[in-house]
């Protein structure tokens, strides 16, 4: 693992990230939404798997590159149209990480592993997608499931979470109970797991 190279990369990721016209207050100081996003996933992937390749490393932090680029309501608002924006975006972050990744001299083997793990290819077979998916699942649910709860009713949260549980590994789910949550947001968990 080149850590100058890896370093680079997540340079150019933060700099395109931080133009993300959304932003984020933490701890009072506006941050560019993307971005922290960005640096989120690379906290909580060396945390979960101290070991991850680089490739995985790569792929957690340019998983939502530049994606307000392509807006949600630039697709139909129905399950369809969510749907194909998804498919869409998958393909866009992993082009974007792509030409990142050759501008700063990675091989062909690892920008392909890279664009292979930001489109989930293979999820729940192959171990990387998996550990990237788990990634993003405790990403949401220490940072950004306690605000999600006050905008939707019970229902709509506890389906989510029976989603995203759906999604995990045994491995996810034991550190996604580990997380320290509200009594709130705790009972709708054990809700959606009863």
């Amino acid at each position: 693992m080149s850590i100058h190279q890896l370093v680079k990369a997540y340079e150019i990721i933060d700099k395109a990230n931080a133009e993300d016209p959304t932003i984020e207050k933490i701890n009072e100081i506006s941050v560019a939404k993307e971005l922290i996003y960005g640096q989120r996933m690379t906290a909580i992937i060396e945390e979960f798997e101290p070991n991850a390749s680089e490739a995985l490393k790569l792929a957690a932090r340019a998983q939502h590159i530049c994606r307000w680029q392509i807006p949600r309501n630039s697709y139909p608002m129905d399950r369809i149209g969510y749907l194909k924006w998804r498919e869409e975006l998958k393909k866009f972050h992993a082009s974007k990480a792509s030409e990142i990744l050759n501008q700063v001299g990675y091989d062909e083997v690892t920008i392909d592993r890279v664009s292979f793990l930001i489109q989930k290819k293979q999820l729940k077979r192959d171990k990387d997608t998996q550990t990237l998916e788990d990634t993003i699942c405790l990403v949401f649910l220490k940072f950004y499931y306690e605000s999600f709860i006050t905008k939707h009713t019970d229902e709509k949260v506890i389906n989510i979470l029976q989603k995203t549980w759906q999604k995990m590994s045994p491995k996810g789910h034991e550190a996604a109970l580990q997380l320290s949550y509200s009594d709130k947001a705790l009972e709708l968990i054990k809700q959606a797991l009863a």
